[in-house]
């Protein structure tokens, strides 16, 4: 089991963070233009953490070398119940450098965006407050 899956299903969103590189590119779903950046990126995982609903991991893909990992999951946010995927690349020192996620179907992914959209002033103050 990928040490950041293992951090997420036991709700413990510093360890999460803490597998993140100060310079990961996370890519949403639901937004054109990637995030830079450790504390921007830490803080959307912790509003999502609190968006999702029944939030489960159903499948972990790796390749072998291990720097590459897919983990399956599935959510609610809503009443909307959608299924999606967090693409891990983990750099050289084994943290996370770049973390994409993917979600259908596109009905779920509207409702995604408008719950995070309704975060995203609390979320750029998190962040701002952890440069």
């Amino acid at each position: 089991m990928h040490p950041f899956r293992k951090a997420v299903e036991t709700g413990d969103m510093d360890a999460a963070a803490a597998l993140l590189a100060e310079n990961v590119v996370f890519t949403s779903p639901v937004v054109f233009k990637p995030y830079a950046g450790k504390a921007i990126t830490s803080a959307i995982l912790r509003a999502v953490s609190q968006v999702f609903e029944d939030f489960t991991y159903v499948r972990e893909i790796a390749n072998p070398d291990g720097r590459d990992h897919a983990l399956v999951f599935t959510a609610t946010v809503d009443g909307k119940q959608l299924t999606g995927c967090d693409f891990l690349h983990v750099d050289e020192d084994g943290r996370i450098d770049d973390f994409m996620v993917m979600v259908r179907p596109l009905s779920a992914a509207h409702a995604l965006s408008a719950a995070m959209g309704a975060q995203f002033e609390r979320i750029a103050r998190e962040a701002a407050g952890q440069q």
